[in-house]
This record gives structure tokens, C-alpha cells and sequence, in this order.
């Protein structure tokens, strides 16, 4: 009798052992761990024994379970996750996981159904109901306006999703972005003009005419013209527009670690230009500045046919 109780009391020690050395697997790989990284580092193992183990901590909800394109998948369960979805069935939990690993950036359905290996039907009803939990939203991407991806619930969407500040409901504000663009290169002229009654040497003329993308920045943000937060990222994407117009020139200097708008050690300067006279119409050609003229051709998103610059300057 004493013989039998201790070869069971070994074999429950052996159990727990053999689950806590999983769950340490599965924190080395955050990402998720497979039958065969057990068996790699358990190569005495009986199959029957691993997944008994594993099993078990599925039913105590340590584990998540997941299917990629190698098979299964295990990985630690998040406790806060855990908690949300308390009282949900496996492929309900399975559908919350795959959307939250597509963090802020958000995936479609076609996608969830992929990585799920679920029917179509079923997906779409798990959707609703997470969805009616508020767990998670349908946010409409600007990429393609009439797909939505699905995104935790609490997450802000990434701006390659809403388009950030140029878009409002899937729409281009082309209007506001031209008030941007009239508003800084208005301030970089001002500057400039500014720069020459100084009446100092050409050099420190041409040297103080130049602003940092922060003190654009600023002016904008003084004017009171936007509805929405801009970034410092915005404005320098709308100087960036009114270099390609060879309205604006940009140089580069170092800066000082720590100062303000500066990046890595260097820091954007730029400066309103004014042509002597103006080019002839062949020499405006506006493909020749374009920076997305190796994805223009006909039929595409960006196109001969739908380009505005082409239509301006054809008008011309």
C-alpha cells in the first residue's frame, strides 16, 4: 500500500511539473509555443502525458489556444482578457485573440476567418455578439471604405486606418488641408520678408528666413483653424506638399540633443521661395516632382486620369 501511494504522489509531483515547465515555455515565447517546441525540449516525453498537461491547463484557462499555418499554437493567457471574457465559449475567445493581436491597425473578417480556421456564418455571429459586448468595434478603413476591420473596443485606430487628420468619415477634407498649405507657406513668406528688411548681410538674411517645423507648428496651432489635434508629423507632411509645388526649400542641420523639434541630432528647417520667373508649362510638368510616381499607372489607385496635379496643369 505504502509503494502504491508513493508512486502516486510522484506521478501528481511529475504533473505539476511537467505543467509548470510548459507555462515557463510559453513565457519565453510570448508569441506562442507548439507541440513541437514541447517535445523539443522534452524529448522523453509521451505524447499522452503532454497533452493531458496541456489539457488541463486549458481548462483552468491558463492557456489560450490558437491556429496558425503550422498547426496549433499555445500561449499564456492574458488575465485581464481572461476576465472579459468570462463565460464565452473556446471559438469566441479564439476570434478575441486574433483581433487583438491586430492591435490598433485592425483586421478584416476575411483575415479572422483565416487565422480562426472558423465558417464564415460562425465568425460573423461571433462578431455581432462581441461587437454587442462592446469587447470589440467595426471601424471603416479609408483603404477601402467599404470593408471594416475589427479592433478591440478601448483602442484609438491607427491613422493608416481613419487617415488622420485629412479625413472625416472616409472623406478627403481637400479644402482644409489647402487652408494648411496657404496658412504655411503665408507664414514662411512673412518670415522671409521679415529676414530681408532687416537689412543685414545676404547670409544672415537667408539664415534667419528659414522656421522649424515646430515654430509651423505653433503658428497653426495659434490660428485656431483646426478642429482636430495636429501633430508635428501633419505639418511637415503639408511642407512637404509645398516643396513638391517648389513653393518651400528644406535643409537639414544638427541640433543639440533636447531640442525642441529636433530628431536623432537633426533638425528640419525650411524657408519660402520665390521664383524669378515663372517656368515654362513643358518644364511644370508635375510628374516630374511627384514622389508617387513609381506606383502611378492606369487603372490603379493612383492614376494619370485622377490626378489633380495632371488636370492643373493640363488646364494650364
Amino acid at each position: 500500500m505504502s509503494e502504491v501511494k508513493l508512486k502516486k504522489e510522484t506521478n501528481i509531483l511529475d504533473v505539476a511539473e511537467l505543467e509548470n515547465r510548459i507555462k515557463e515555455l510559453c513565457q519565453q515565447f510570448p508569441h506562442g509555443i507548439t507541440d513541437q517546441v514541447i517535445q523539443n525540449d522534452m524529448p522523453h516525453l509521451e505524447p499522452q502525458q503532454r497533452a493531458m498537461a496541456i489539457n488541463k491547463l486549458l481548462s483552468l484557462g491558463q492557456l489560450d489556444l490558437l491556429r496558425n499555418s503550422s498547426g496549433l499554437l499555445y500561449r499564456m493567457k492574458d488575465t485581464q482578457s481572461n476576465s472579459k471574457m468570462k463565460g464565452s465559449d473556446n471559438q469566441e475567445k479564439l476570434v478575441y485573440q486574433v483581433i487583438e493581436d491586430a492591435g490598433n491597425k485592425g483586421i478584416w473578417s476575411r483575415d479572422i476567418r483565416f487565422k480562426s480556421n472558423l465558417p464564415l456564418t460562425e465568425v460573423n455571429k461571433i462578431l455581432k455578439n462581441l461587437e454587442s459586448k462592446k469587447l470589440i468595434k467595426a471601424v471603416k478603413s479609408v483603404a477601402a471604405s467599404k470593408k471594416k476591420v475589427y479592433m478591440l473596443y478601448n483602442l484609438q485606430p491607427d491613422r493608416s486606418v481613419t487617415g488622420g487628420a485629412w479625413y472625416s468619415d472616409q472623406d478627403f477634407e481637400s479644402e482644409f488641408v489647402e487652408v494648411l498649405n496657404q496658412q504655411c507657406f503665408k507664414f514662411l513668406q512673412s518670415k522671409a520678408e521679415t529676414a530681408r528688411d532687416s537689412k543685414q548681410s545676404p547670409m544672415v538674411q537667408r539664415n534667419s528666413s528659414f522656421a522649424t517645423s515646430h515654430e509651423v507648428w505653433k503658428y497653426i496651432c495659434e490660428l485656431g483653424i483646426s478642429k482636430v489635434d495636429l501633430s508635428m508629423d501633419d505639418i511637415e507632411t503639408i511642407l512637404n506638399t509645398l516643396i513638391y509645388d517648389g513653393k518651400v526649400e528644406m535643409t537639414i542641420i544638427a541640433a543639440k540633443e533636447g531640442t525642441v523639434g529636433s530628431v536623432d541630432g537633426q533638425m528640419k528647417l525650411y524657408r519660402g521661395v520665390n521664383a524669378v520667373i515663372q517656368p515654362t508649362g513643358l518644364v511644370r510638368t508635375p510628374c516630374g516632382l511627384c514622389p508617387v510616381f513609381d506606383d502611378c499607372h492606369e487603372g490603379g489607385e493612383i492614376s494619370p486620369s485622377n490626378c489633380i496635379y495632371m488636370t492643373e496643369w493640363l488646364d494650364f
